[in-house]
């Protein structure tokens, strides 16, 4: 049975808006799908070709995304129409997928004018382009740390998605449909772009004011704003760990408070939280930077890469040399 649908009454242009989608190897299949299917709804509910779009890549055969799914491009880079937006599709192993002549393309369709966007970790690819320097920007969250320490001129924020000009940024996954319903409304209104949310069951619709991380309290499954408090504390200060007595009088509590606070809630010291949030960073910087291992150690607050080897191999059971080494390895393949 076919549901019934109401028209929205827009101006339809004479041609329709084209995106073209760079498809990088390993792209994330949510973030494009997201896109995308906001551009094909929004033409059904204006019943007029408001938006086309293609598929290109640094290949004229098959992209695979991370899940497995393969797709075939329409036409490999080429140089492409003035009016044409550029949405590039990142995914995992993001510094790979940064070729030589994906750059090259960027820059020279971003010197002709083209307005450029990144999905997910596609950011990575248009920063290492210069194509980012001096704009406010966003990237999964994931890879956020290791962004801040390669990227200088970027401003990077943690928002949902973010546009700057003719620059435009999304942190990944759902945060694609934020962007283009943002995009959907200053084409054709509000109107469409909430009948374009309501089609999708999209019910809260995001701005580039959210930020993309669950709340302290919902990640870590505890609402305790005092616990909240002193672990968004060690979050911002992991280059330079701030002790728990510190953080015991930063929020009004005896160090022997903190400790049991923590054991309570979250079954370890707070010394050992703590050491597993640089840890955590620590990691992603060897897995997503060339950064040596001493300035990675450095940039996690340990004094010297022995302590830093040390702490690393009692928790992850391999060393960040070893770890850096198979990362490397698995890229080259």
């Amino acid at each position: 049975m076919k549901p019934e649908t109401a028209k929205i009454d827009v101006d339809a242009p004479k041609a329709p808006k084209r995106f073209i989608f760079v498809l990088l190897d390993n792209f994330t299949l949510l973030s494009f799908a997201s896109a995308v299917e906001c551009l094909r709804i929004a033409n059904r509910m204006a019943e007029a070709e408001l938006y086309s779009w293609a598929l290109t890549g640094d290949t004229d055969e098959i992209i695979t995304c991370s899940n497995g799914v393969r797709f075939q491009v329409d036409f490999p880079l080429a140089e492409l129409n003035r009016d044409d937006v550029v949405i590039v599709c990142g995914g995992v192993d993001i510094q790979k997928a940064a070729t030589k002549k994906m750059l090259n393309w960027l820059r020279r369709e971003a010197r002709r004018g083209l307005r450029m966007g990144g999905l997910c970790t596609a950011s990575y690819v248009l920063a290492k382009a210069g194509l980012l320097d001096g704009k406010r920007a966003t990237i999964h969250w994931e890879n956020h740390d290791a962004f801040l320490e390669e990227f200088d001129e970027v401003q990077l924020t943690k928002s949902v998605f973010v546009i700057d000009g003719n620059r435009m940024t999304t942190a990944g996954g759902t945060s694609s449909i934020d962007l283009m319903l943002s995009l959907i409304a200053d084409d054709h209104g509000e109107k469409l772009a909430n009948a374009v949310a309501d089609q999708q069951i999209y019910s809260s619709i995001r701005t580039d004011q959210d930020t993309q991380r669950l709340s302290v309290p919902t990640r870590i499954g505890v609402r305790h704003p005092k616990l909240s408090q002193v672990i968004q504390m060690m979050e911002a200060n992991i280059e330079d760990p701030i002790s728990p007595s510190i953080l015991a009088r930063e929020v009004g509590m005896s160090t022997r408070q903190l400790e049991r606070l923590f054991r309570r809630y979250l079954s370890r010291s707070p010394k050992r939280y703590y050491m597993e949030l640089r840890l955590q960073k620590a990691r992603n910087l060897l897995m997503q930077t060339d950064m040596t291992v001493i300035n990675v150690a450095l940039a996690c607050g340990f004094a010297s890469p022995s302590h830093f080897s040390k702490c690393y191999r009692a928790h992850y059971n391999t060393t960040p040399y070893r770890e850096r080494g198979a990362h490397t390895s698995r890229l080259s393949v």
